[in-house]
């Protein structure tokens, strides 16, 4: 599975997503800035990008309580900046990359051998990302966030998919962090071995412009 919706299956995230952090406004500035909070204004084109915050992981689990299911320890999103307003506002951006590094993922689920791949699916998602700090990722109309995870099995791979409607996210500006906690994927297919549910949890940072972080205004 490895790129699970686990963040699309995250997914997601890709996800993903994307950019940024705990609002520290200043009128007058973007809502997305570079380098400081009030700081020059990401252009509309820009690329933002950012892996998993150092010492973390990417977890799609069976369930919001639970430990069991699979983890990453690698993971990226990619997203580019389509509309950058004065803050307070909302920014927008275009996700269209959300990977997961499949060697770097393990499952603990009875049965499974290792997780083969994980892809999210249906790119690009639609990302919106408030002076609050909320984020969010939607897909296309008529179209669903979605993680496709292939486990080995001792009867082979086996396929899971998962769906989620939406992602929501939280950006901080204290270290240019977005995080996703617990956010629900159903199975849409895949054997009695894919679990029904999956939540996905995972920390980016930091999100970075051209390698300067980026800042929630």
């Amino acid at each position: 599975m490895r790129t699970r919706s686990l963040l699309a299956l995250a997914g997601t995230v890709t996800a993903l997503t994307v950019a940024m952090a705990v609002p520290a406004s200043a009128d007058g500035s973007a809502v997305l800035t570079t380098g400081s909070a009030g700081g020059a204004a990401a252009a509309v084109g820009d690329t933002l990008t950012a892996p998993l915050a150092s010492g973390t992981t990417a977890t799609l689990y069976s369930s919001a309580t639970g430990t069991s299911g699979v983890t990453c320890t690698s993971s990226q999103f990619t997203a580019t900046v389509t509309g950058n307003p004065t803050a307070p506002g909302t920014a927008t951006e275009s996700v269209t990359g959300h990977s997961f590094d499949s060697t770097s993922c393990t499952s603990n689920v009875t049965g499974v051998l290792g997780v083969s791949s994980i892809t999210v699916d249906n790119l690009p998602y639609t990302a919106t990302v408030a002076s609050d700090g909320t984020l969010t990722v939607s897909p296309a109309s008529g179209s669903t966030i979605q993680t496709t995870v292939k486990l080995r099995t001792l009867l082979g791979t086996i396929t899971c998919v998962y769906q989620a409607p939406s992602l929501t996210g939280k950006a901080d500006n204290s270290d240019s962090s977005i995080a996703f906690t617990n956010q629900q994927f159903a199975k849409s297919s895949g054997s009695s071995l894919c679990f029904a549910n999956g939540y996905f949890t995972a920390k980016y940072a930091p999100v970075t412009d051209a390698g300067a972080p980026v800042y929630v205004n």
